[in-house]
């Protein structure tokens, strides 16, 4: 058995087209979505993300605004950029791009952002409304990882086994509430779990996310199982590669995502999905 390819790229064009569409309508209405993208500082992969963003936002037809500061930013100035930003009716999505320079709790910055404005899915309101099933914004990079499962025909799991690896904020804890959405029987591993080979050889469906190279191998996965590889790590050659062994693990798994081209697109493209729905809900209010 050699897996299929989930291809990031392909379904990213896919969405995306349907997001310009979207922004065409309510540009048309006379409500052109905006997200602010902010950057502090000077960190060189941080600044090749933003880049990406605004491009992304730009080829959909929604209005960016990139705004650069010194990593000498205070806490205060950007807690007061960011009220301002809430309070603009022309933007609808604020983003900060992490990490912040070390003198700037990201936490504190992170709340400061209006829930309805929150098209990173990272405040406390948007979990919450995730954990509870409310409407809310979701993580990029899990929502994405949702679209693909959906691509392949795995929108609904029942009776499916799904296991997550790692339990950050950003993409492990997340992906499990909505896996268990989609109605997975949901497992969550993480640096402090026995025999991590076990637990993966039960699952049908797989996501690797702890930025650890070859974290999963062709011996730790079930014959058939979807893999998702939410990794971004570099091998000894220098190539960028994900959290597994992808040639081994090819020659089990039935679908698989690659590294580069699976999941870091989507993960953009779901950001664009926010600011879109976020314009809408702004704009259906001042109907």
């Amino acid at each position: 058995m050699t897996a299929q390819l989930i291809d990031g790229n392909a379904l990213s064009r896919q969405i995306r087209a349907e997001v310009a569409q979207r922004a065409a309508a309510l540009t048309e209405g006379g409500h052109r979505p905006g997200l602010a993208v902010i950057l502090v500082g000077e960190n060189p992969a941080s600044a090749v993300y933003v880049r990406n963003k605004v491009k992304a936002c730009a080829d959909a037809g929604l209005h960016s605004v990139l705004e650069k500061y010194e990593a000498t930013m205070t806490e205060a100035e950007l807690l007061a950029r960011i009220d301002a930003l809430n309070n603009d009716p022309t933007i609808h999505g604020i983003l900060v791009q992490l990490p912040l320079p070390g003198h700037i709790d990201d936490h504190a910055v992170i709340e400061a952002i209006s829930p309805l404005k929150d098209v990173d899915g990272f405040h406390v309101a948007s979990a919450g409304a995730l954990m509870v099933g409310e409407t809310g914004f979701k993580a990029c990079t899990p929502y994405g990882c949702m679209k693909m499962l959906e691509s392949i025909g795995m929108k609904d799991l029942r009776g499916k086994h799904a296991v997550v690896i790692g339990r950050s904020n950003i993409v492990g804890k997340p992906m499990a509430m909505m896996l268990l959405a989609a109605n997975a029987t949901v497992t969550v591993c993480h640096s402090g779990t026995a025999d991590l080979g076990h637990h993966t050889r039960q699952a049908d469906v797989v996501v690797a996310a702890v930025g650890k190279r070859n974290v999963l191998t062709a011996e730790m996965v079930k014959p058939g199982a979807v893999v998702i590889d939410v990794g971004m790590n570099r091998n000894d050659e220098g190539k960028l590669c994900g959290d597994v062994d992808f040639d081994g693990v090819k020659e089990v798994a039935s679908w698989i995502t690659p590294v580069p081209g699976g999941v870091g697109p989507m993960t953009i493209t779901m950001l664009l999905v926010n600011t879109i729905e976020a314009a809408e809900r702004a704009a259906a209010q001042r109907a």
